[in-house]
């Protein structure tokens, strides 16, 4: 037989998806396996989007919509943009939807990236990142923040990185898997550095709604990177809407224009119904999010000072996002096994943290979209397993 890929072979196996494959196994033998490891939220969709998907498909909106996204739904979106940060897009031309944001930024990646062009990518970042600019035929080249100083953004940090290669500066706020939220003074930071350098800014947006200090800054709002930015968002976290695979991106036209070819040619276009269902979201009361934003907050301001109370574990407050990043110095400096030991010893599935880059190394990721009751039992299994 002839070889298969040489690219696709060359990605490594996802480190979460081997710890969740063994919390099922033994969750399927009948451990109470609490699972931490996910980012799927623990509500359901609020009714009156699920409503609006239901009424959709029995108007008979169920064939090919737009490549691109109906019309309805990238109207949406603009004024979203307009009206939340007073940021202009057009939405015939600058607005695309997809199925789930996650596609978009890899079509991103392919429509920015020729041979040897460099992304750069701060630390810790989401798992699938690195491997999306690689596919894409890009080169990822991440920047590493310090734990030690809350993995803080700085132009000092970021500077040595950029070379005449360098395409793109991604950023994540809040991050996945910090919760981090950038401040003013690291915004400007990469708008100066994307600036001088002629640089694109790749900003994920997702869970911008999820934030419990500070104030989501949209980078395209900033002066002068409206024409070289372009922000990724979607209903997946802030409208617990995972499963419904709706994601949409918005920045300068001849990106969006290529990132549709590629969608056009791949995946054709997200759900009809799903994209009714989506414009009625984003137009409709926002109490449903603040009422989840509330109570991941909730789940927050209880973890995160009950496992800071348990001899060798450190865990960070994470500002926004549903995370978080926690250490356990009284077990290891080695993230798998944190992660072996929480399965086997506590029955507590958590994603390991070098996952996220080496800057992760020695952290753990616990998802708190998940009961406080299993939270709170999760606590239990930690503090007996410190004190053994």
């Amino acid at each position: 037989m002839k070889p298969l890929s040489q690219l696709l072979s060359s990605i490594p196996p996802s480190a979460t998806i081997a710890v969740n494959d063994k919390a099922k196994a033994l969750k399927a033998a009948g451990r109470d396996i609490i699972s931490l490891a996910g980012g799927d939220p623990d509500f359901d969709t609020p009714a009156h989007i699920t409503q609006a998907a239901f009424d959709a498909i029995k108007a008979g909106d169920t064939h090919y919509p737009p490549s691109v996204g109906t019309v309805p739904i990238r109207k949406a979106i603009a004024a979203k943009m307009a009206r939340e940060y007073g940021v202009e897009v057009n939405p015939n031309n600058q607005v695309l939807v997809g199925p789930g944001a996650k596609f978009l930024i890899y079509a991103t990646m392919a429509a920015l990236s020729n041979p040897g062009d460099e992304i750069l990518i701060l630390e810790p970042y989401w798992v699938s990142y690195v491997p999306m600019v690689q596919l894409a035929g890009g080169v990822p080249v991440t920047v590493p923040l310090p734990a030690d100083d809350n993995f803080r953004i700085t132009r000092e940090r970021i500077e040595p990185y950029i070379t005449d290669k360098t395409k793109a500066i991604l950023v994540n706020s809040p991050s996945n898997p910090t919760g981090r939220v950038i401040t003013p003074s690291e915004a400007e930071a990469i708008r100066q550095l994307a600036i001088e350098n002629d640089l694109y800014v790749l900003s994920d947006e997702m869970y911008e709604k999820l934030i419990f200090e500070g104030e989501h800054i949209c980078m395209a709002s900033l002066p002068g990177m409206a024409e070289r930015t372009v922000t990724f968002n979607g209903h997946s976290k802030a409208y617990a809407m995972t499963g419904w695979r709706l994601g949409w991106m918005a920045g300068p036209a001849a990106i969006i224009k290529l990132a549709a070819i590629l969608q056009s040619q791949s995946v054709t276009s997200a759900a009809s119904f799903t994209m009714a269902a989506g414009a009625v979201a984003l137009e409709s009361p926002q109490d449903v999010v603040e009422e989840m934003r509330l109570s991941y907050k909730a789940r927050r301001d209880f973890m995160v000072p009950a496992l800071n109370a348990i001899p060798g574990v450190e865990c960070l407050n994470p500002e926004g996002a549903f995370y978080l990043f926690v250490r356990f110095p009284g077990i290891s400096n080695d993230s798998m096994e944190v992660a072996n030991r929480l399965l086997e010893e506590a029955d507590i599935a958590a994603t390991p943290g070098n996952e996220f880059g080496e800057s992760g190394q020695g952290y753990v990721r616990f998802s708190i979209a998940t009961a406080m009751s299993d939270l709170e039992r999760a606590v239990e299994r930690i503090r007996k397993l410190m004190a053994a």
